[in-house]
């Protein structure tokens, strides 16, 4: 029996061939690169790699005895580790750009119900990761530092090494963005049936448990950076209980398609 055009697949007619793909791919990531590096260029202009640096280090500056300094112990280290924090700052400004390319190029293969799902979870996503680094530079790394600080000897100097600093930073700017999509995961997972809404809240106390063994491996051995992510993650994983329950509520559960195709076959 013929099907009627509303029992089509809404994405007939649209594939390409699989040179296409790579093409449009090549562009994507060309346009990505660019965004990345026209912001960088920019960077270097102003305020600059060192300035960007300083910026960066100035948590950990404040909790220095007086008189002492960041060191570096190798020789490139001065100009390699401010290069790269101008290449991570320009890759987190141009983020949006290189994530619009990104869902640019996977779009046209979606259905608009995935598409509907998938643009309002990026821009969250991309904003709640932003609100993680940012809580870790501007709340977290100012009490650990303190302290750190407050359990150094008298007879021993303080002189990090800014290699050494970038690598614990970009470790807990990671941690701290990653566990803030805590509720993007709960939503998606709700989303896509792996799990209810009524398990996630009896998994209340499982999930508790595994944020503070996840906050004790990824960050320092200290008792304040480690509440500083488990806390956030536990009400993080409510906010996205509750958000599942309303994005449930709003977009109940389709009819399977086969259900659908048999009831407007002819």
């Amino acid at each position: 029996m013929a099907q009627t055009p509303n029992s089509e697949d809404e994405l007939a007619g649209t594939e390409q061939p699989f040179v296409e793909h790579l093409m449009e791919l090549r562009d994507r990531l060309i346009k990505a690169v660019l965004a990345v590096g026209v912001v960088a260029g920019v960077l270097f202009l102003y305020p600059g790699p060192g300035a960007l640096y300083d910026f960066l280090a100035a948590p950990l500056v404040a909790h220095l005895p007086q008189g002492a300094t960041m060191i570096a112990t190798s020789v490139i280290s001065p100009f390699m580790v401010p290069l790269k924090i101008l290449l991570m700052a320009a890759f987190l400004v141009a983020l949006p750009v290189v994530l619009y390319q990104i869902w640019a190029f996977v779009a046209p293969g979606l259905y608009s119900n995935e598409k509907k799902m998938v643009l309002p979870l990026v821009v969250s996503s991309t904003i709640l990761f932003f609100l993680g680094v940012a809580f870790c530079y501007f709340f977290v790394f100012g009490r650990v530092f303190a302290f750190i600080q407050s359990f150094a000897p008298k007879s021993i100097t303080a002189a990090p090494d800014i290699e050494a600093y970038l690598g614990f930073v970009m470790t807990m700017f990671l941690a701290f963005g990653v566990a803030f999509e805590v509720p993007i995961a709960v939503v998606v997972l709700v989303r896509l049936g792996v799990i209810s809404v009524e398990k996630l809240k009896q998994a209340r106390g499982y999930f508790v448990v595994a944020s503070f063994i996840i906050a004790a491996i990824i960050t320092p051995p200290d008792v304040v950076s480690q509440l500083a992510l488990a806390i956030p993650m536990c009400l993080l994983y409510e906010l996205g209980i509750w958000a599942a329950q309303l994005f449930v509520r709003n977009h109940p559960k389709e009819e399977p398609d086969a259900e659908k195709n048999s009831e407007s076959a002819t």
